[in-house]
């Protein structure tokens, strides 16, 4: 049989050569009774500076400090085992994430004596989700996107417009909304190709972002060669005078168009809207309303507004 301090040795051995640095504090002096020489690798600090849990909580990213000592401290004292993440100081003043395992020791008469642990190093872990998240927000802004245009697609719109229609409602503002579509464009396609409408309906929503000045006016690709712009906070006046600086925006893109009805330069219809929402108002009947009001554009000869006050 091995002898008592043999097997001491053989453990102790066998924990300092893990990648896991243990350590253990003892609970009624608040000191370090023990941490593995990982620490320096890892950190650059030496074993023996690590006197008092105060080093620890001093070691630690001041913008976790107070949330994971608080944490630690009430787990233990409630005799509860826990994990925490955070970022630890090293000695050349960077920081590296570490993850802390805690088991607390308790005597015969349920007392807290001690706590054991482990501190694993998870940066690389860290780093690895950061560059998941962005990926997923990456994604998720592509999916609101549309492909040719890249300016805000209908899926988007819909979302952006249930949002900001509850917005208008709690705080009783005027919401508008601007509906354009392509004058001739199917004409458009005809006569220069589907490239050149690709190319074409790119610079129209080019155009109607310039004239969108506000953060949160919104422009989206409602389909095809149709256009929506989202007012919110905005009256009928100003909505009429967004609507008419957007047409001459795309006007004065000067895009040829030798096959319209209306110009030798591609213009747009236009359909505007405002309303108040109440209790008793639909979103999609609003909408219905103002594309409506761009059928009557269409209708009346287009390259003109109808709505907010016409």
């Amino acid at each position: 049989m091995t002898s008592p301090d043999s097997d001491s040795a053989f453990y102790r051995t066998l924990l300092e050569s893990t990648r896991a640095i243990p350590w253990k504090i003892d609970w009624a002096t608040a000191t370090f009774a023990y941490i593995g020489p990982q620490i320096e690798e890892l950190l650059g600090w030496s074993p023996d500076s690590w006197k008092a849990v105060q080093d620890w909580a001093d070691r630690m990213h001041p913008e976790d400090r107070e949330k994971v000592v608080n944490f630690c401290v009430s787990q233990s004292q409630g005799g509860i085992d826990h994990e925490a993440d955070y970022r630890a100081l090293t000695r050349d003043g960077s920081y590296v994430w570490i993850r802390d395992v805690v088991h607390v020791v308790r005597g015969a008469d349920g007392t807290v004596q001690a706590l054991v642990g482990f501190m694993f190093d998870i940066t690389e872990r860290k780093r690895n989700e950061e560059r998941l998240l962005a990926l997923q927000h990456e994604l998720e802004d592509l999916s609101f996107r549309d492909g040719l245009t890249g300016v805000n697609n209908r899926r988007k719109f819909d979302a952006v417009l249930q949002r900001e229609w509850a917005d208008a409602r709690r705080a009783v503002q005027p919401l508008s909304l601007l509906m354009f579509d392509v004058d001739f464009f199917k004409a458009y396609n005809d006569h220069y190709g589907h490239v050149e409408g690709d190319d074409c309906l790119k610079r129209v929503a080019q155009a109607l972002v310039s004239a969108a000045h506000r953060p949160r006016d919104f422009v989206a690709r409602y389909g095809g060669e149709e256009f929506a712009l989202l007012l919110p906070a905005t009256d009928a006046p100003a909505a009429r005078a967004v609507a008419e600086r957007c047409r001459k925006a795309v006007f004065k893109a000067q895009i040829p168009h030798a096959a319209s009805g209306v110009a030798q330069i591609l213009t747009v219809s236009v359909g505007a809207g405002t309303i108040i929402p109440g209790a008793h108002d639909d979103p999609v009947r609003f909408l219905q309303e103002v594309d409506r009001h761009l059928y009557c554009a269409k209708h009346q000869g287009r390259n003109r507004i109808v709505g907010c006050g016409t």
